[in-house]
């Protein structure tokens, strides 16, 4: 309407207002996701105790200076294969969890080890026999009732008065570490505090220390290079070909759109050049984006391939990893953030 009346002066509060709006929504149909273990994760090799060291401070800036922070954190700490930032995610959910037990303060503590769970004890854990690393987070708050803790973990649960939240922290959590082969277990009583424990496998590849992925709790925007490739972007919705093809253009690349992978597999027989494949992982037509990428790099050994993807698609995933070259996006995105990533396979070795 005001771009009718052209009023165009103040049409920024109504922009952020809209993506405002997109991205609450974004953000409780990822936590719903979440809980339904079929989000879209980016496993790496984690060592706990460096990320939980690298939170400390933007910890004790959420849970303010009437509560006293501690880490105990084990020597020796195995490493664990998940998403590193859904894991600083799941952290910063627990701790701000423990500040609301909190309102006249308290002591909170984050603690790591190492645990072996043997077969007697995989009826109370609900975990196969084998190692984990733990990380308890511990708070001197209110405590849960039996009632509340059966409901923690419900999504939409919560005992926070309407408008302090969706009810979907800790059921993100719990689908978070269900999908990465793990367990979260509650132990809560009234007046004594809450003690939730998260339980991750040990990661037998990179087990005894070694360089590990660590998820940053910030991220610098890249500038935008002319990089001169050509991009082949798939997707059945045109409005995501077309931002995506502006994202390639303001790189200086040039790009090729396909809305199904058939069509799309016709560009990657020609002796047309294609340095970078950007595809949908659900596409119509009886072909989807993994096979495509499949078929493509058989084709083309060397070509780079940036998967978007709004849910977890198994058919993306080789054993938890992506081969070199190979990368996943979850819708929703900002644009300068698909433009790093594609930057980033662009220019790598």
């Amino acid at each position: 309407m005001r771009l009718e009346q052209g009023r165009t002066t103040d049409l920024n509060r109504y922009i952020d207002a809209a993506l405002g709006g997109a991205g609450r929504a974004a953000a409780v149909t990822h936590r719903l996701l979440a809980f339904s273990r079929r989000q879209t994760l980016e496993p790496k090799t984690v060592l706990a105790n460096p990320l939980i060291v690298g939170m400390e401070e933007l910890i004790g800036r959420t849970v303010g200076p009437g509560i006293t922070v501690e880490t105990r954190l084990a020597g020796g700490l195995w490493a664990t294969l998940c998403d590193p930032h859904q894991l600083e995610s799941a952290l910063l959910n627990l701790c701000i969890n423990a500040r609301d037990a909190m309102p006249d303060g308290g002591h909170l503590i984050i603690e790591t080890s190492n645990i072996t769970i043997g077969s007697g004890h995989v009826r109370d854990q609900s975990l196969d026999p084998g190692q984990y690393v733990t990380i308890q987070v511990i708070d001197s708050g209110a405590g849960m009732t039996s009632e509340v803790r059966a409901k923690a973990f419900d999504p939409f649960f919560t005992t926070k008065p309407i408008g302090s939240g969706t009810g979907l922290g800790l059921s993100m959590i719990y689908g978070f570490i269900k999908q990465s082969g793990g367990h979260v277990q509650i132990d809560s009583h009234v007046g004594h505090g809450t003690t939730l424990c998260l339980y991750l496998p040990r990661h037998s590849i990179c087990a005894e220390g070694g360089e590990a992925e660590i998820g940053d709790t910030a991220r610098a925007a890249k500038p935008l290079v002319s990089l001169g490739k050509t991009a082949l972007v798939v997707d059945d919705e045109p409005t995501i070909r077309m931002l995506l093809s502006e994202v390639l253009d303001s790189m200086g690349c040039r790009a090729i759109e396909a809305a199904d992978a058939r069509s799309a597999l016709e560009v990657v027989r020609s002796e047309t050049e294609i340095d970078i494949l950007i595809s949908d992982v659900g596409l119509p037509g009886g072909m989807n984006g993994r096979q495509l990428g499949d078929a493509a790099r058989q084709l083309r050994p060397a070509i780079k391939i940036l998967f978007i993807t709004g849910y977890a698609e198994q058919s993306v995933l080789n054993n938890g990893r992506m081969e070199p070259g190979i990368q996943i996006m979850t819708k929703p995105f900002a644009l300068d953030v698909v433009a790093d990533r594609i930057k980033d396979l662009l220019t790598a070795a």
